[in-house]
């Protein structure tokens, strides 16, 4: 338009009236395409097609207006040429270049016959059509190195998001807490297992992040400990809110440590559990071949004082310290029996037993050998429910519960309850047994399944151990519940219903 102005080139020099109308339809027909781009109205190939045939054209018959290559104006295609051939990925670009070169040189041809005095110009137009081909290429080539890098960054992308989200599910499925804290202290990212321990909630959006100070006072006062010197060792630490014991370990995001941190809470009480569970299978096979040496010489011992005990009934002296070698020779017998027994929990029969029934005929039988009214037990049931249980396992768990019930209740009428009851969501029928005494000490609670732990003289502290062992045998469990005032265990086993 300068050059135009100011008369500085010869635009519209054959023809200034087409010129000017060719200009202002170009304009016009640039404003439609803008708004068909906006409403995206007719497809992206149709609307490429149409503007840059429609530049082509306008700028055909601008140039034939203008008196043919010597004005300059065929340049202005290599732009749209160039931009169709990228914008196209390059599948259009030679096309629309042979639409020019077959429109430069119609233009050429229809000036010679009706412009009077024209000069041809054939070797400008060639030169100009090689122009074309090569801007043409040249764009597909780019298109093409373009796509090719579309291609490769998609499929990082979609590795990034498969490797981030397999070190996400890594991380939730890690038996150790991670939280990923940022340089103001606060906790950005955790898993499911540090959220347990510290009993943290999930942020609702990232305006609501919380503080590792409000969460763990005590962790974040080792951060900034650690934050001053890397080579300070920490004790254990127990957590307030879940009881349990960990060991702390921070790792630096970056090089320095004030851009972030990860902590790392190892769970101690999982890993003692563990060795614990590796010492006992080493403990079990050692304590099974003894016990087996043990019991042989113990029977003898065990007949030997009895016999001593007939011969010496005249001297009470002597037969009361045959009494108490008898005594102790039982009590080391059923030790030998609780850990041979330890040895053979894996071995089950199970098979469906009506558990109301069954309890019924468990209280008689045991109110008869430990001589104890029946009336110290309430069964609460009205329905018979059918489980899936080894008959002689449910019944030396039943015993142990129900001895255990009877040492510490009042033994009043009614001191220990046995309760039926299932649930409609679960398949499983749980029976609980609980007894009106003090109930069990809280700091006691983490030990009373652990074996060989025992508060009464006389025990072996197998009991509970070798029950919830016996549950677990028969893909049923066993729990306490802190619910009641005094002691409250549930047995949770799989229902059986009739086959009809």
């Amino acid at each position: 338009m300068i050059t135009w102005k100011f008369q500085f080139s010869d635009f519209g020099s054959h023809h200034y009236t087409l010129f000017l109308y060719m200009g202002s339809g170009h304009a016009l027909f640039s404003s439609l395409s803008l708004l068909l781009t906006k409403l995206r109205h007719p497809s992206f190939n149709w609307q490429l097609i149409i503007q840059v045939i429609g530049d082509i054209i306008f700028f055909s018959v601008m140039l034939y207006a203008s008196g043919g290559l010597q004005s300059g104006l065929g340049v202005l295609l290599l732009v749209s040429i160039a931009g169709a051939g990228l914008i196209s990925r390059g599948r259009m670009a030679f096309f629309f270049a042979s639409i020019a070169i077959i429109s430069l040189f119609l233009q050429e041809t229809y000036s010679l016959l009706t412009v009077n005095a024209y000069s041809t110009q054939y070797s400008q137009a060639a030169l100009l059509s090689m122009a074309y081909f090569a801007v043409a290429w040249l764009a597909h080539q780019l298109s093409r190195h373009a796509w090719i890098s579309e291609q490769l960054a998609q499929e990082r992308s979609i590795d990034l998001a498969n490797m981030a989200q397999v070190n996400q599910l890594v991380i939730q499925d890690l038996q150790e807490g991670v939280l990923v804290i940022d340089k103001q202290g606060n906790i950005r990212q955790q898993n499911a297992y540090a959220a347990k321990l510290l009993s943290l909630s999930t942020p609702v959006n990232n305006t609501e992040l919380p503080k590792l100070y409000d969460s763990a006072p005590e962790i974040a006062h080792r951060l900034v400990c650690w934050q001053g010197n890397h080579n300070i060792s920490f004790d254990l630490l127990r957590l307030h809110p879940s009881n349990a014991l960990i060991r702390t370990r921070f790792v630096p995001i970056q090089s320095d440590s004030r851009n972030g941190v990860v902590i790392f809470l190892e769970d101690m009480d999982h890993i003692q559990a563990q060795l614990q569970q590796l010492k006992l299978a080493a403990l079990g096979r050692l304590t099974a071949g003894i016990a087996h040496e043990i019991r042989n010489p113990l029977s003898a011992i065990n007949h030997a004082a009895e016999l001593l005990e007939e011969e010496c009934a005249t001297n009470c002296g002597n037969s009361r310290l045959v009494r108490i070698i008898c005594d102790n020779t039982q009590r080391l017998n059923k030790i030998v029996q609780d850990v041979l027994q330890l040895n053979r929990r894996n071995i089950s029969n199970p098979g469906i037993i009506n558990a109301n029934d069954f309890i019924q005929q468990f209280l008689e039988e045991f109110c008869h050998t430990e001589n104890i009214t029946i009336n110290t037990f309430m069964l609460n049931s009205s329905e018979n429910y059918l489980i899936n249980f080894d008959r002689d396992h449910l019944n030396q768990v039943l015993w142990n519960l129900c001895r255990n019930a009877w040492r510490h209740c009042r033994k009043q009428a009614g001191s220990i309850q046995i309760k039926l009851f299932t649930n409609p969501n679960e398949n499983n029928v749980q029976i609980d047994i609980i007894d009106d005494g003090p109930g069990i000490d809280p700091h006691q609670l983490r030990q009373i399944f652990e074996p060989f732990y025992t508060t009464v003289a006389s025990g072996t502290g197998l009991g509970l151990y070798t029950a919830r062992e016996i549950c677990e045998a028969n893909r049923a469990s066993l729990e306490f519940l802190k619910d009641s005032e005094g002691g409250h265990f549930r047995i949770i086993a799989k229902s059986s219903q009739p086959c009809l």
